[in-house]
């Protein structure tokens, strides 16, 4: 899928999600979605994807695949760059806080990942970076 047509349908989701509260748009290939608006590295305005994310107790997980492109999606670069993100799951919102797994919780992470929605498997064969795996957390004090 081109870049400009992921764009449209990621507008259209948001959209879509927004209205009617997660509603609609809360399911995509038999995973549940989310809202992540996230701090523009360079330009300081907000942005906000629809994502696939997996959860424990304590955090939410998003991958930065960008569906194995070669570079990591903005979304990922701007939370890098400012990890205070807001979530919106449904009809509620909060703050969090991102950050990426570090080897080990990604070796944990990926096979659940992989069970999840096998494309991600299909996005790792594509590039030779490593997709990243991204926690959610509450923010802490």
């Amino acid at each position: 899928m081109r870049d400009a047509t992921a764009r449209r349908l990621s507008r259209l989701h948001i959209a879509v999600y927004r209205a009617t509260r997660g509603v609609l748009g809360r399911r995509l290939v038999r995973n549940d979605m989310l809202l992540l608006t996230t701090t523009g590295s360079r330009t300081g305005r907000a942005h906000t994807v629809p994502l696939l994310y997996l959860h424990d107790e304590e955090k939410l997980v998003v991958i930065a695949s960008w569906g194995g492109r070669p570079r990591h999606p903005q979304w990922y670069t701007n939370l890098v760059a400012h990890p205070e993100v807001t979530v919106q799951v449904r009809g509620r919102r909060w703050p969090a806080r991102a950050r990426t797994a570090n080897p080990d919780e990604r070796a944990v992470w990926w096979p659940r990942v992989l069970a999840a929605y096998k494309g991600y498997r299909l996005y790792e064969s594509n590039t030779d970076r490593v997709i990243p795996v991204v926690f959610l957390e509450p923010p802490f004090p």
